[in-house]
């Protein structure tokens, strides 16, 4: 792309808005190169990148170019009756402008669109899709990026991200679209008084929520203590209505809210990074469980499809359970309270990503659970269930989870639900509680049954094209000379770009290393990172961090 030649057509084209931010910008010639050196990347993720003027930013012609993509790929795929799409936004900056100037191009194409009247999470979007009968689904979000980020992910019929083949049609299209002559862009308010948009109704929501309840696992009659100390935090996303409706509901009574991040707001003024994952993000709500002496911290993003916890240790201090580490707490959970109530399924599957702690495997195992492997990213978990459902067989599907913070004890969605693992998280809490036991302590028994198991994520971000460059070169430089990582052998390299054990081809490495190690590289579907995974067993806590580190240092200098 001739980048100086589109940032002048876009000069003399675009909304005022965006033409005036291009003015500001005429005499950084560098700004301008960063704006228009590509399109912003199209993937089964769709579209995620900084809001602004530019073809590779997050503003209206970027968004209408895509639904306008999006728009012809349903026209041409789907029969009339099913020409329907929903959609759905969070809290961020422009998300609920970016949802209306989808809706609007969808229904100037002729589609049956469907939008949520208020911002709601990630998995109403995957819910809405489904009970709606829609053939496709936009949520606009950025999940758990920075707030200089938008985004715009894309669902199939069945409620998941879409596949990589759809995708690529898809991209098709776009591809094909000159982004100011070939988009059709109505008026929202106009196109919604013709009745060619409609506001998703209450009842969706509420059936939704009812879905979410019904995955308790207590047992008829059972009583647990729902009087536990809890505090939770949104990050000034979508999660506040919908979580505090099924706690509440469910009977749980002492929850309380962190004043400062309770209410949506695309600035996240007080979580910077507003990520579960990450320390700072949680940093405010440990301040506030500690300040009300609550029993446990429920924190979940801004699209509420994340959700991470903390939790007092015998010392009575706050402790950040990973990913991991709540997963294999819900997974053991889930496998105990259904063989104790009779509830388990035949032939009961679990569903896993390859990056996911493998000492969920072995409890999987304990209870004649079959665990399936998929590649990284929920929408992967979500198509495992659609092809039990093909079968019939949807009911052997008992759990779910990616070792980034998500989690799905049912089939009602196909995307992860941190509605549904803030409700399970504090009901397993509770049941352990009344029991007299601490979610630390449950996990350290299973650390004493199964083994210890340390996994960790380390990022290297590389922005701009000189860091897309970067990272191409250092995935061949893997490929090519990696024989031991951190002073460990590489016993097995498994390239998943190459298409293995039936999965679709990715930009994945791993390597198992000896002594029941592991190491996996992949870029990010969303993000300017490399993402480095590293599993460590060992018979200590101690042992394993010291091969971490070492892991970890051995991938740093080789960053550099």
């Amino acid at each position: 792309m001739d980048f100086m030649q589109e940032y002048r057509r876009w000069l003399a084209n675009a909304d005022a808005d965006i033409a005036a931010e291009l003015k500001a910008i005429e005499n950084k010639p560098a700004a301008i190169e960063d704006a228009f050196y590509r399109e912003l990347a199209f993937g089964t993720g769709g579209l995620r990148g900084v809001i602004g003027a530019g073809t590779n930013r997050m503003n209206v012609h970027t968004v209408a170019k895509a639904s306008q993509g999006l728009a012809n790929y349903v026209n041409a795929a789907f029969p009339e009756g099913k020409r329907k799409i929903a959609v759905s936004y969070d809290s961020r900056i422009k998300s609920d402008l970016f949802s209306r100037v989808a809706a609007a191009v969808f229904a100037e194409n002729g589609i049956e669109v469907w939008i949520y009247p208020q911002l709601m999470p990630t998995p109403c979007l995957s819910y809405a899709v489904r009970a709606l009968g829609c053939a496709a689904g936009v949520m606009i979000t950025a999940s758990h990026n920075p707030a200089k980020y938008n985004g715009y992910k894309v669902y199939g019929p069945d409620g998941c991200q879409i596949t990589t083949e759809a995708a690529a049609v898809i991209l098709g299209e776009i591809e094909k679209l000159d982004v100011f002559a070939d988009v059709k862009r109505g008026d929202f308010d106009a196109l919604m008084a013709e009745g060619r948009i409609h506001w998703i109704g209450e009842e969706v929501y509420t059936s939704f929520t009812e879905e979410v309840k019904k995955q308790s696992l207590l047992a008829p009659g059972e009583e647990i203590d729902r009087d536990v100390a809890i505090v939770y935090t949104p990050l000034n996303g979508t999660g506040l209505k919908p979580v505090l409706r099924v706690l509440t509901e469910s009977g749980f009574t002492n929850v309380s809210v962190v004043k400062e991040q309770e209410q949506p707001d695309g600035n996240f003024p007080t979580c910077p990074y507003p990520n579960p994952e990450i320390r700072e993000a949680m940093a405010l709500g440990m301040e506030c469980a500690k300040r009300e002496n609550a029993d446990l911290l429920l924190a979940t993003d801004p699209d509420c499809d994340r959700c991470g916890i903390a939790v007092k240790d015998e010392n009575g201090d706050y402790v950040l359970l990973s990913g991991n580490e709540t997963g294999m707490l819900l997974l053991d959970y889930v496998c105990a309270r259904r063989t104790a109530n009779g509830t388990m399924p035949k032939d009961p599957v679990m569903v896993k990503t390859i990056v996911t702690i493998d000492m969920a495997e072995r409890i999987a195992a304990k209870y004649s659970v079959e665990t399936i492997n998929v590649l990284t990213g929920f929408k992967f978990i979500g198509e495992q269930i659609g092809f039990l459902e093909q079968k019939g067989e949807e009911n052997r599907y008992i759990f779910g989870f990616e070792e980034s913070y998500g989690y799905l004890s049912g089939t009602y969605v196909r995307d992860k639900d941190a509605v549904d693992a803030a409700f399970l998280i504090c009901e397993m809490f509770a049941w352990y509680r009344t029991r007299g036991i601490s979610l630390k302590q449950r996990l350290n028994e299973l650390y004493a049954e199964y083994g210890y198991c340390l996994n960790t994520l380390h990022s290297f971000e590389f922005e701009g094209s000189a860091g897309m460059k970067k990272m191409q070169d250092l995935m061949a430089a893997f490929r090519s000379d990696t024989d031991a990582i951190g002073g460990l052998k590489v016993e097995k390299a498994l390239d998943y770009s190459l298409g293995l054990d039936d999965l679709p081809k990715s930009d994945v490495l791993k390597y198992k290393l000896e002594k029941n190690g592991s190491v996996v590289v992949r870029p990010s579907g969303t993000e300017p990172k490399l993402k480095t995974y590293i599993s460590v067993s060992a018979p200590t806590k101690e042992e394993a961090e010291t091969v971490e580190k070492r892991i970890a240092e051995d991938l740093t200098a080789r960053m550099r």
